[in-house]
């Protein structure tokens, strides 16, 4: 029998940081396996979240979603690492992604090869946290004999915050896993630990990597359409240019192109079929939520992460996922 994923909440990266403490104990105490921030340009350090979480915790896992590979020297990435990895063992899981493309121009660190700065990024820190001398001399990280005097005790994985092809594959080959965003529906996700694993095999290494999957959600009993209404809104407008390329790997997916070619937003919106959005979301009643939950799990993912949908106030939100640990 497959081992039901665990289940987390992401804090938003517009949320004051000043709400952190009592947000991240308040998640804690619900019972959630893992806690995730957020570091957006230019919204709020993720490495700082993560030590405030981490310190005002005992429990529950604290994930770093994401550092951008281009945004820190290599080295002293790892330093923070192990440094939240020393202090809290077993609870730190650390998250290095490509960054976007605009942000990375607007800080003056866009790469050339965008695969080839996260690869050299991660195979530098893991060697590093691993304890190991590092010396690399590549396109991105230069480093001379650097390392660490306390290596952790506990290494924490890390994973890549990617999604398409060459980067999932690259995940497998360099990293502990991968963490997926934007509407990962459950053939997506079965598709990207494929790739993963292959990746592995061509590597060399055993085993199978970690995938954590941030999922938008709003459940509710008493009104489970008004919860799908809000879902909907938010897969529309996302979708409304053009569908993400993770859903192209769906039955509809080439119905929902068709339809936003033809009417962008106000048509996904107006046609969009409620089996799809329980596909690309936990919405619905509590029991549409527990099968979305458990088709996401059965579909590879090791962690559920939930995310309120836009417009609707996180603080609220929170109060509405008591349904996660319920009867």
């Amino acid at each position: 029998m497959m081992k039901a994923p665990e289940l987390g909440v992401v804090f938003p990266r517009e949320q004051d940081p000043a709400t952190l403490i009592d947000c991240v104990r308040r998640v804690e105490a619900m019972g959630f396996d893992q806690f995730w921030v957020v570091e957006d340009c230019f919204y709020n350090s993720g490495i700082a979240q993560v030590a405030i979480a981490l310190a005002a915790t005992d429990r529950i896992k604290i994930g770093m979603g994401i550092n951008p590979a281009v945004a820190r020297n290599a080295a002293f990435l790892a330093m923070e690492y192990a440094t939240l990895a020393n202090a809290f063992p077993g609870r730190f899981i650390g998250g290095i992604g490509h960054g976007v493309a605009e942000w990375m121009e607007q800080i003056g660190s866009r790469p050339k090869s965008w695969l080839g700065s996260i690869e050299e990024t991660t195979r530098t820190v893991r060697r590093i946290l691993a304890g190991e001398l590092a010396t690399t001399h590549g396109q991105y990280v230069q480093l001379d004999r650097v390392q660490l005097f306390q290596p952790p005790k506990i290494v924490p994985p890390v994973l890549l915050g990617v999604r398409g092809e060459k980067s999932l594959r690259l995940a497998g080959a360099c990293a502990d896993g991968v963490i997926l965003a934007d509407n990962a529906t459950p053939e997506y996700i079965a598709w990207a630990r494929e790739l993963m694993r292959q990746g592995r095999i061509d590597a060399g290494r055993d085993g199978n990597g970690q995938i954590v999957v941030f999922v938008a959600s709003l459940v509710s009993d008493e009104s489970p359409e008004s919860a799908r209404a809000a879902l909907r809104e938010q897969i529309a407008t996302e979708n409304g240019d053009g569908i993400r390329p993770t859903l192209a790997l769906t039955p509809y997916g080439a119905e929902m192109g068709r339809l936003a070619e033809q009417g962008g937003t106000d048509a996904l919106r107006a046609q969009m079929l409620d089996e799809w959005i329980d596909q690309m979301s936990v919405t619905g009643s509590v029991k549409d939520a527990r099968a979305a939950i458990t088709r996401i799990g059965e579909a590879g993912a090791d962690a559920v992460i939930l995310s309120p949908p836009a417009r609707v106030s996180w603080s609220d939100w929170l109060d509405r996922v008591t349904w996660v640990n319920g009867d």
